[in-house]
This record gives structure tokens, C-alpha cells and sequence, in this order.
């Protein structure tokens, strides 16, 4: 699943391309997603101009000025879904499920084989959208820090790596990211979220932010379904220290990595250096 580095290096990527840009024309080739897409989506976009992209957690904000007001396209990518930049002619391939085609001859293209993303359209900045209401703090923002992990994990007897994945936390630690994080912070992801110190917290705050900063500026993790707005893979999977690599040895003690299963999640750590 792409995680937020996915979906920050997709807004980058395809933010050059379409920001200011006007709305032509919508094309719906499979309007079946997670959540239909709205049967007026064309009649609602065409017309409209882009404003400047944002993202929230995994969701990407596209807004809109349209001619009666302000709008928002929540886009978010499913399991295996991303956003391409095409020319107008290119010929979309299988799964290619919408396009959205500006005046400039740019297509936001969108490619899901799971069909488990979805487009959806809202009257105004869509910051009332029931989906983003409960989100913990964006990772790199000032309000997400040790002081913030550790009043939250008072009390809490659930294993600090699914804690960390909690979306109302903070959002955009997944899986690869809260394992790579807890190995930096030196923390085993098997212990109690309430037994961890504000020290440690404050290093895990720090690793989150590092990991994920890392991520963005080399463009995501290569996974088998994702890619960039202009198609290039993520190249984050060179760097791992703990994800996916069980069985291997520690790069930086040697010891035998190994995997458990938190939360119904399977987690890789190092035993000899996350203590």
C-alpha cells in the first residue's frame, strides 16, 4: 500500500503539471472504485481551474475554483493505485480508470488495478470531510514531537509499533516506516506504548520525522505497485535497515533479524539492537 513518501512524492511529481491549469474534460472508464465515482464528476470539473495541491495523511486535496465557488477533489490510492502524468493521445493502458485532461494537453491519469483507491468531489476546501476529522498530526509538523507521543501513550498497554500506526496518533507511520523508525530510536516494537520513557519517545519522534524526510527526497519505497506522477519507481528500498530483510543480518550488529506479528501486522526488528 503507498504510504504517505508515496503520496508526497505523487503530489510533487504531478503538482508542476496541473496546478493553475483548466479542466477540460473528464474521462470515467470504470466508475466502480471503493467509493463509485460520482455519476456528475465531468459535468461538476469541466471548466475548473486547479488550485495548489496539498495532502492530508495518505489523501491527496486537489482544489478547485469553479463557477459556483470553491471545491475539492479527495483522491486517495487504495492498495495499489497511483496518479501518472499523460499528453492528451497517449493511449491509456488496462486499469487506467480516469483522466482528468487540462487545457495544456497534460492528463492526470489515473491507474488502480484493485480498484480499492477512490476519487470523490466536495463542495468547498473539504476540511469538514468526515474521512480527515480524526487524523493525529502530519509527522513533520511541529505538533508532532516526544512530548506529544509520550501523553498519549500514558496508560497504554498496547505494543509501541501499533501505537505508532494508529492514524490518530500520528498519521503516515505504516508499517515500513514505524519498523524502520523503531530501529533507528533503538526501541523493541514488542513493548507496552505506556512503559516507554519521554527520552525514548523523543527519539522516536526524531527517527519518524528522519525516515520519512528520507523517504520523500528519494521518492518513495519501491513497492511492486507503485509509482511516481511521472511513472519512476520510489528508490527508499535500498536503504532499509529492518523491512523486509528477516532472517538477514543486522547491518548495523549482525545479529539475526527477526519477524513477529504486531497487530496482525508482521514486524522485522533486531533483536540485539532494539532493547
Amino acid at each position: 500500500m503507498p504510504e504517505l513518501p508515496e503520496v508526497e512524492t505523487t503530489r510533487r511529481g504531478i503538482a508542476p503539471y496541473i496546478e493553475g491549469q483548466e479542466i477540460t474534460e473528464v474521462r470515467v472508464r470504470q466508475p466502480r472504485l471503493r467509493v463509485p465515482v460520482p455519476d456528475d464528476l465531468a459535468e461538476r470539473l469541466v471548466g475548473a481551474r486547479v488550485g495548489e495541491l496539498a495532502r492530508r495523511a495518505k489523501y491527496l486535496q486537489i482544489p478547485l475554483a469553479t463557477a459556483d465557488g470553491s471545491a475539492t477533489l479527495l483522491w486517495h490510492l487504495g492498495m495499489s493505485g497511483s496518479l501518472r502524468i499523460a499528453r492528451l493521445g497517449d493511449l491509456p493502458k488496462k486499469h487506467d480508470h480516469v483522466d482528468v485532461v487540462t487545457a495544456s494537453g497534460y492528463v492526470l491519469r489515473y491507474h488502480d488495478p484493485r480498484r480499492f483507491g477512490f476519487v470523490d468531489w466536495q463542495q468547498g476546501d473539504g476540511s469538514r470531510d468526515t474521512r480527515l476529522a480524526h487524523l493525529g498530526p502530519e509527522p513533520l509538523s511541529d505538533a508532532f514531537n516526544g512530548q506529544w507521543l509520550y501523553r498519549l501513550s500514558r496508560n497504554k498497554r498496547v505494543a509501541v509499533k501499533p501505537f505508532l500506526m494508529d492514524n490518530r496518533v500520528v498519521v503516515g507511520a505504516g508499517n515500513i516506516y514505524a519498523a524502520e523508525a523503531l530501529f533507528m530510536a533503538g526501541i523493541d516494537p514488542r513493548r507496552a506504548a505506556g512503559r516507554i520513557s519521554r527520552a525514548r519517545y523523543d527519539a522516536l519522534a526524531a527517527a519518524v520525522k528522519e525516515v520519512l524526510a528520507a523517504a520523500i527526497t528519494q521518492g518513495g519505497t519501491t513497492l511492486r505497485d507503485f509509482v511516481s506522477g511521472q511513472g519512476e519507481p520510489g528508490y527508499f528500498a535500498q536503504r532499509l535497515n529492518v523491512y523486509g530483510r528477516h532472517g538477514q543480518p543486522c547491518l548495523r550488529c549482525g545479529s539475526e533479524l527477526k519477524r513477529i506479528t504486531l497487530g496482525q501486522r508482521a514486524s522485522v526488528f533486531c533483536p540485539g539492537c532494539q532493547r
